[in-house]
């Protein structure tokens, strides 16, 4: 058990794991060229609950960045929350989040579908149908035909549309992208959910994306 943060020599160090909500902003980093530290938060061995971590995060949980420089004054400064960590790394890079004023909104107004519902959704039905340890029908049944309705909404966006803002890759997408995925990655429920081409063409482009590549595999699990 370490008692101080690792650390490294890039102004942002990056504590995380490669789930989706970690993945977000490792893909984010790499796409707006933001020199980094990676430092895996090994979840399973509860080193979100270790002191030091806790003091960077108090809600223990990854991901987790302290910009080394970026706070007042110079001083160290650590962003907790995917989608706080995402608006904080577009301001900082002056990418991916539009200046348009009808474009910055629909980014934010996506953004905070996936971090507000779209996520916690998904995660809870692959929890009951894969984790948990109690069979309960109630609860599968439940967050499942949640995930399948916020998927309809999300095919539904995409039609017509190259990205989830009309022709502008954001940090939108980059919030919702790793959790579309991770149905199949990690639960292996997409098919079950239904037929969603806006959603599979949407992924395979994203998919091709060198930044996305690279940063799906920071901080992977050992």
């Amino acid at each position: 058990m370490s008692s101080e943060a690792p650390t490294g020599t890039a102004d942002i160090q990056l504590y995380s794991l490669a789930t989706p909500n970690g993945q977000k902003i490792s893909i984010a980093l790499e796409e707006m060229g933001l020199p980094y530290d990676a430092h895996t938060i090994d979840i399973r061995k509860n080193v979100q609950f270790e002191p030091w971590f806790v003091a960077i995060n108090p809600n223990s949980k990854i991901p987790a960045i302290v910009d080394r420089t970026g706070g007042t004054g110079g001083k160290p400064l650590p962003v907790f929350e995917s989608g706080a960590i995402l608006l904080y790394l577009a301001n900082k890079s002056g990418k991916f989040l539009p200046a348009d004023p009808t474009k910055h909104a629909e980014t934010l107004e996506w953004l905070f579908w996936q971090v507000g519902g779209f996520g916690p959704m998904l995660g809870q039905m692959g929890h009951f149908h894969k984790y948990a340890k109690e069979d309960v029908p109630y609860a599968k049944e439940r967050y499942f035909k949640e995930s399948q309705r916020l998927f309809g909404v999300l095919e539904k966006r995409l039609e017509g549309r190259q990205f989830v803002v009309g022709d502008d890759y954001t940090i939108a997408d980059m919030a919702i992208y790793p959790w579309a995925l991770g149905v199949d990655r990690f639960y292996n429920l997409k098919k079950e959910l239904g037929d969603f081409p806006n959603i599979d063409r949407w992924i395979a482009a994203i998919s091709e994306r060198p930044a996305v590549q690279k940063g799906m595999g920071v901080c992977p699990f050992a």
